[in-house]
């Protein structure tokens, strides 16, 4: 069955952004496939080759969730200027509501990694952060300078807070030039810089990799214009046109293989993303019907919800469960697999859950420290406090949230 109108919840606007049923739920799988990479990654030796059953063979491409994860991104960051002839409206409030949204629980997972790092379990091959660690990551800089890691996931924080300060820029060309010379021009700049890397494909983990990744940035970006097209273009069958587009990316995965893939994410990364990108047009027009149910389901919003602070906190633990906790019980290999699918994903999933209530739902819910601050007094005192907008409710013990609450993108 067609649909014609996106699916949009019309009282949902947070921050001027319409929220579109079902990117939650994406952001939720995506980040749970991220969780299962790292369970194998770690549990597993022999990366890039499958050296494990071949039927993990699809737990072996965690960065393309990561690509997902951006194209989903612009995707969802250009839905309200798409709206509004392609304007953004005050850049430094947007910056400012980004820097918000997605520092203070970056910063407190940095301080939870740093921890484990340092007494528990290290994340680097190369030893303990230290404090250029501190700083090269508490700055976002890590995309520009290496430093021993504290948080091996945090690499592509520092890639997005970079395409966010591009956004204003993407936006203007995009209104003043069209769809297709932003496309086009960012693509070819991301094209020779490949070519002019050793053997024509940089390696994966470089510094410098956001020229590839912000034509996939761009593609979702581009593809939020198909809510508000043309009623022809929101019907065309956008899940099916995006399975036509994966297959050959896919074939080629599949045929050369993980360590193949691995050496060459620069060139799959950019071939990937236009069935990215229509794959989430179709959820957001509505469709598959299927998916859309699953999608709608609590579970998978409550996911979506806290994706970020799973996405954030996840390796830490995933790393304690195997390297620390393990071995006390189980041998190496596949039984170490299987102990931390059943061991380190639920742990993850409740930490994730616990310390988005504390570090990430408060900066969803409220838009300054004083309403932060006061909401967290009310919950203590059951009395008075102050809500988002200024005022003051008298619900005790209970903030006030804006409506659409927690449907901000990522």
């Amino acid at each position: 069955m067609a649909v014609l109108e996106p699916q949009v919840d019309r009282a949902a606007e947070v921050n001027g952004v319409s929220h579109v049923m079902g990117l939650d739920g994406l952001r939720g799988l995506a980040a749970l496939y991220v969780v299962l990479f790292h369970c194998r990654l770690l549990a597993v030796p022999g990366f890039p080759e499958n050296s494990g059953p071949f039927w993990l063979g699809w737990l072996m491409y965690g960065r393309l969730a990561v690509v997902f994860f951006l194209v989903l991104s612009g995707f969802s960051l250009a839905i309200s200027p798409a709206r509004n002839g392609w304007r953004q409206g005050s850049i430094p409030r947007f910056l400012r509501r980004r820097a918000w949204r997605i520092l203070p629980p970056y910063w407190a997972a940095l301080a939870l990694s740093l921890l484990v790092a340092l007494f528990v379990v290290p994340a680097s091959h190369h030893g303990p952060p230290t404090d250029r660690s501190v700083v090269v990551y508490g700055f976002l800089l890590q995309d520009l300078f290496t430093a021993r890691t504290p948080n091996g996931a945090f690499w592509s924080i520092a890639v997005e807070a970079e395409l966010y300060l591009l956004f204003p820029i993407l936006l203007f060309v995009r209104r003043r030039l069209g769809a297709t010379f932003l496309v086009v021009g960012v693509t070819l700049l991301a094209v020779a810089r490949g070519l002019s890397a050793e053997n024509g494909s940089p390696v994966e983990g470089d510094n410098w990799l956001t020229p590839n990744l912000a034509p996939v940035f761009v593609a979702g970006l581009v593809g939020a214009g198909i809510l508000v097209g043309r009623e022809r273009i929101r019907r065309l069958p956008w899940h099916w046109l995006a399975a036509l587009a994966v297959i050959p990316v896919a074939s080629l995965i599949a045929v050369k293989g993980s360590a193949w893939t691995v050496n060459h994410y620069f060139w799959v990364d950019l071939a990937v993303a236009p069935a990215m990108t229509m794959f989430i047009a179709a959820v957001a027009t509505g469709r598959p019907a299927l998916l859309m149910r699953l999608l709608a389901t609590r579970p998978m919003r409550s996911l979506g919800n806290f994706s970020y602070s799973l996405y954030l906190i996840h390796l830490p633990i995933v790393m304690v469960v195997v390297r620390k906790i393990a071995p006390e019980f189980v041998s190496a290999g596949m039984p170490t697999f299987w102990f931390t699918l059943i061991v380190g994903l639920p742990a993850s999933v409740l930490a994730a859950w616990l310390f988005a209530e504390i570090f990430e739902m408060p900066f969803k819910r409220y838009r300054s420290w004083k309403s932060v601050l006061a909401a967290g007094r009310a919950r203590v005192s059951g009395g008075c406090e102050e809500t988002p907008g200024g005022g003051v409710s008298h619900r005790p013990g209970v903030p006030q949230v804006p409506v659409g609450v927690g449907q901000l993108e990522k």
